[in-house]
């Protein structure tokens, strides 16, 4: 199964690369060579079930990794669809359904999260639509999953992906994408031990406070 999900990794790149222009836009100074110590990927601006397109930036080492180390939590509703789910199942076999509470399968996920995985997360937990807002009208926001992984994390390094946004590609709900489109992200790699020093932990709920914080405000910083 990770081979095959290698191969459609690959099959996506390629794609993706005849299809779109763009090229990612480097904020920190690590880059490609820090890629191999990545054990957490936080994608921020979530807009459109399509955004496997931007596999096109990673290098052919990471695609490797990702499809071998790689888990993610994905909504059970998600998974559950006819098409887009098989999809998703194939494409990353250590996606694990969840539900989108505080429960025993948010619980099974987290004690997946360990130093020899990639652990990925699209941390605001639903997905943009053209106005702006979630599904329900309300405003996006990073929620604090994110901060469960931190705490289970103590040495790599912490890959952000600020996505440009897919709207101009595919909107959710619309089946098919627009093609010869450019893709635009930002892309910055830190040390997890230097992240978490930084944020600070006194008590739980103060560091998931603290790390909620600092990621919407990267996204309004950093999303290209």
């Amino acid at each position: 199964m990770k081979i095959l999900s290698f191969m459609l990794m690959g099959g996506v790149k390629l794609l993706s690369h005849c299809f779109y222009r763009g090229a990612p836009n480097w904020l920190s100074q690590e880059r490609e060579a820090a890629l191999r110590e990545v054990r957490l990927v936080v994608f921020l601006n979530h807009t459109s079930l399509f955004e496997p397109l931007f596999i096109r930036f990673a290098p052919w080492s990471f695609v490797w990794n990702i499809a071998h180390k790689v888990i993610v939590p994905g909504a059970d509703v998600t998974l559950q669809r006819p098409l887009a789910g098989r999809v998703l199942k194939v494409l990353l076999p250590g996606v694990i359904p969840i539900t989108r509470k505080a429960d025993e399968s948010w619980e099974h996920f987290l004690s997946l999260v360990r130093g020899d995985v990639i652990t990925a997360i699209l941390p605001e937990g639903r997905m943009k639509r053209r106005n702006g807002l979630d599904k329900d009208g309300q405003p996006m926001s990073v929620r604090g999953g994110v901060a469960d992984i931190l705490q289970r994390l103590d040495s790599g390094k912490l890959l952000f992906v600020y996505s440009g946004g897919l709207h101009h590609i595919q909107c959710p709900g619309e089946r098919l994408p627009r093609l010869f489109k450019t893709l635009n992200a930002n892309l910055e790699v830190v040390d997890i031990a230097d992240y978490k020093a930084r944020i600070g932990k006194r008590t739980e709920s103060n560091f998931k406070a603290k790390v909620m914080a600092d990621m919407n405000q990267r996204l309004d910083d950093f999303v290209p």
